[in-house]
């Protein structure tokens, strides 16, 4: 089917028409010098990512799946442990605790979405050893309640900020918070490169200099012929392949540039979301003042039935997960109460948000919307 909006794939089109030539000329740099692993342009996108977010350090790896992964493994999760975290999420949250032995305890989130923080003690046993918190669609959880909690019982805190590069809770940027921060650079993220990638950032400077060594399989002459050596450590350990690839850190560098306005513009079309869909019976996302727009969900109640109305008006939804984590067959969760991840599995639609559409496409989503319930 063409569509007269899609969901996301004329912006990754419109993008690069509109950057080609920077894209093509850094592409063309990596091959021409012989720049394909862990070169300069990694190491300039790491000082960009660390200043963005505002941490003193940031490793970059293959996606925000190993950015979990790597973080759990740095903070010591294995075998015996319980990790606190929340169903609503993409699932790479849960199974990076699962595949490091680790148990995932799961919570309910709030009406927005977010990790219900009163929840967290109530699940604590003398095995937690970590809080995962999700921020979600562009929106931080209580990163204060969580950070205090933490400190309480000694727990670790691994942000999956890999929705929320840019957001704020307070005066803090998302990730900047726990103990590492996560971030994924997938394209369909609001700092989207050519494929998969990811980023950790971290003020620790121990488990910075332990990450550069576990992505790249604890190779302690991974700078030998960039005339860099690093000290070896008096212990090995074993690592993973986990390296962000040059290359995609060359095109990021190029997107960071435009970022900031990009982000602006994601919040515009939420704003003008805002405007035209309030007084219908869809329900609008509960936002926040300083949160970005990685995505704008609507609640509705008969959400087969309006997505095969806005496919006949030529809009593309994406509509996902409606089988929350917990309750999928053969995962051995089951036993989770989480009545709010529930629903929200049920009623949860995605309306385009990507920063090249134009004001005329955004109108015409609103004017589908709209017509299908004066309909």
């Amino acid at each position: 089917m063409k569509y007269k909006v899609d969901f996301i794939n004329s912006g990754y089109r419109r993008y690069y028409r509109a950057h080609r030539k920077e894209i093509l000329r850094a592409i063309d740099k990596c091959f021409s010098l012989g720049n394909f692993v862990l070169r300069k342009d990694v190491l300039e996108f790491e000082g960009k990512l660390a200043k963005f977010v505002g941490v003193k350090y940031a490793v970059g790896v293959n996606s925000g799946t190993d950015a979990l992964k790597l973080s759990y493994k740095v903070l010591g999760c294995g075998p015996g442990d319980e990790v606190i975290t929340v169903g609503h999420t993409f699932i790479s949250s849960i199974e990076e605790i699962v595949h490091l032995g680790a148990k995932p305890i799961l919570i309910d989130v709030k009406e927005d979405g977010l990790m219900d923080v009163s929840k967290i003690e109530k699940a604590i046993t003398k095995r937690t050893v970590g809080i995962v918190p999700v921020h979600l669609s562009g929106k931080v959880c209580d990163m204060d309640e969580i950070m205090r909690i933490a400190k309480k019982h000694k727990l670790w805190v691994v942000e999956d900020a890999c929705q929320a590069l840019g957001a704020y809770w307070g005066r803090k940027k998302a990730g900047s918070m726990g103990n590492t921060g996560c971030f994924s650079f997938i394209s369909p993220k609001t700092l989207g490169g050519a494929g998969d990638a990811g980023g950790i950032v971290t003020d620790n400077k121990k488990l910075y200099e332990r990450l550069l060594l576990m992505r790249n399989h604890w190779n302690i002459t991974q700078g030998a012929l960039h005339g860099f050596q690093p000290k070896a450590p008096k212990i090995m350990e074993w690592g993973y392949n986990s390296r962000l690839d040059n290359i995609q850190a060359a095109i990021l560098n190029i997107k960071f540039k435009y970022y900031p306005s990009m982000l602006k513009r994601r919040r515009e079309i939420g704003m003008m979301y805002n405007k035209g869909l309030k007084n219908l019976p869809c329900l609008l996302p509960i936002q926040q003042p300083k949160q970005i727009y990685q995505e704008y969900i609507i609640k509705v109640k008969d959400m087969w039935k309006f997505k095969k109305y806005m496919d006949k008006k030529g809009v593309e939804l994406l509509i996902r997960d409606t089988i929350p984590n917990h309750k999928l067959k053969g995962l051995g969760m089951e036993g989770f109460n989480l009545p709010i991840t529930e629903r929200i599995a049920g009623e949860s639609v995605r309306l385009p948000t990507y920063p090249e559409l134009t004001d005329k496409e955004v109108l015409y989503v609103i004017k589908c919307v709209r017509s299908f319930y004066k309909k």
